[in-house]
């Protein structure tokens, strides 16, 4: 006989569901059953319920679905503060190098840093793009899916890779590519080794070549291929800068988003971050293939890329998520402030004031990121069956008790306090710390690290 499920209960808050009615509750409940959701409603929990371990009393704050990372380079953790003032290309080529010395430790320190950092700040399913491979450096990818299992969080690696160096027209110094048969081989070997399709999944593989400008064309249709073949998903940048699109039209005779499509980088299993430079036609080819954004507006800012179409995307039925990006362009690393700067500028652009709305801005944060990654059907949204991913976060101190909306408190107000992150019906944080690691020895190694790799690069640079 299988024994009953302990649940969790958290009641006399209010509830934002994120589902498709964008259902609320001034006070409400949750009942988490194991690692699902089991009910939402409005007032107290039902009474008498079997099995309850816990409860706790959400006076005072706003429960929503745990955010939703779609876009991030954990391995930058270790590189922030740099190249404060350049542009996309600039900045990728004042930092290649000392990227390109990076090694096991090195890689699982600044993934520790950037989760320990997201899930902080209300982070339950992190993602990380890492394309810098250097030769006899160890086993990178398992030092990133390490650090996540150790802190409790989901996680969606994308294998990523480069194959075009400098030699071949690329950005990257040629010692920091790989070769085609060498990216694609290794890649097939991390889904083999890590992908997880069950529901419920802890750890999904995409593949993700970098971008147009540090892969070739074959490694793109290949990976494609090997992506469909494997039933994951594909990842990569597209459409960030004008530099980028006139480097397209260069070297393929067509813009990013041709040049996409023609490789078979468009469809439902494909997501692509920032999608800056977006005319009208590219738009309306995302939607028509449902080809998903993860937006990264700080990020976007850092490097002066620009402002994302993001409200004539949602318009046109474009899947878009949320994403922090790497820290080296936004050294924050918290993807909380990326609702906030989302909407804020997002209203500099053509649509103003009208452009997005507090609850668009969560949408975008937790049922947007989670249908980009796929996973809508588990994460995203407070409904019954759903993974037990959520957030309690704090809405009675100074910084948000004068504000009436938990909804658009928590989006334009300062960082609101994590009392409570639950993964799996697991907590990750309690009371603003991490319960699954130590913060301040994640800051000392990352410091170290950090300087260690400094010290490695000035000497090889």
């Amino acid at each position: 006989m299988t024994a009953p499920a302990e649940r969790i209960v958290i009641e006399n808050c209010a509830v934002a569901t994120v589902d498709a009615d964008g259902t609320e509750y001034p006070a409400g409940h949750v009942v988490v059953a194991g690692d699902r959701i089991e009910s939402v409603g409005p007032g107290p929990a039902p009474a008498g319920l079997d099995g309850v371990v816990r409860r706790v009393d959400g006076t005072g704050h706003l429960l929503t679905p745990g955010l939703v990372n779609t876009h991030h380079h954990f391995y930058q953790w270790i590189t922030r503060g740099l190249a404060t003032d350049h542009n996309l290309f600039d900045w990728l080529v004042a930092l290649y190098p000392t990227w390109a010395r990076i090694d096991e430790g090195m890689t699982h320190a600044a993934a520790q840093g950037s989760l320990a950092m997201m899930a902080r700040g209300g982070v339950t399913t992190a993602m990380d793009h890492h394309y810098v491979f250097p030769r006899g450096t160890g086993d990178l990818s398992g030092s990133i899916i390490r650090a996540a299992a150790g802190m409790g969080v989901r996680l969606t690696l994308a294998r990523g890779s480069m194959d075009r160096g400098e030699s071949d027209g690329g950005l990257p110094p040629d010692f920091a590519v790989e070769t085609l048969d060498d990216a694609l081989a290794a890649t097939e070997e991390t889904i083999d080794k890590h992908h997880d399709a069950s529901f419920g999944a802890m750890t999904q593989i995409a593949v993700a070549p970098c971008s147009p400008f540090s892969v070739s064309t074959e490694l793109l249709r290949q990976g494609a291929e090997l992506a469909r073949r494997k039933g994951v998903r594909l990842h990569t940048h597209g459409s960030e800068t004008v530099e980028e699109e006139q480097f397209c039209r260069e070297l393929f005779g067509m813009g990013p988003t041709d040049y996409f499509e023609s490789t078979g980088w468009l469809g439902e299993d494909v997501w692509m971050a920032h999608c800056v430079h977006m005319a009208d036609s590219d738009i309306a080819a995302f939607a028509r293939t449902r080809t998903g954004v993860a937006h990264c507006p700080s990020s976007n800012a850092r490097l002066a890329a620009g402002i994302a179409r993001v409200p004539d995307m949602l318009a046109a039925g474009v899947p878009v998520g949320l994403g922090v990006d790497g820290t080296a362009s936004n050294e924050s690393g918290e993807l909380h402030t990326e609702l906030r700067n989302a909407l804020l500028i997002n209203r500099l652009g053509a649509h103003r004031e009208a452009a997005l709305t507090a609850r668009q801005a969560l949408r975008l944060g937790t049922y947007g990121g989670a249908r980009v990654l796929g996973r809508a059907e588990e994460i995203g949204s407070l409904e019954a069956g759903k993974l037990a991913d959520l957030v309690l976060w704090r809405m009675d101190t100074l910084a948000h008790a004068s504000i009436a909306d938990p909804v658009a408190a928590l989006v334009l107000g300062a960082a609101a306090p994590v009392t409570l992150s639950l993964v799996n019906g697991r907590p990750v944080v309690e009371d603003g710390r991490l319960v699954t690691a130590d913060e301040d020895a994640i800051a000392r190694t990352t410091r170290d690290e950090a300087r260690r790799l400094a010290r490695i690069a000035g000497l090889s640079g």
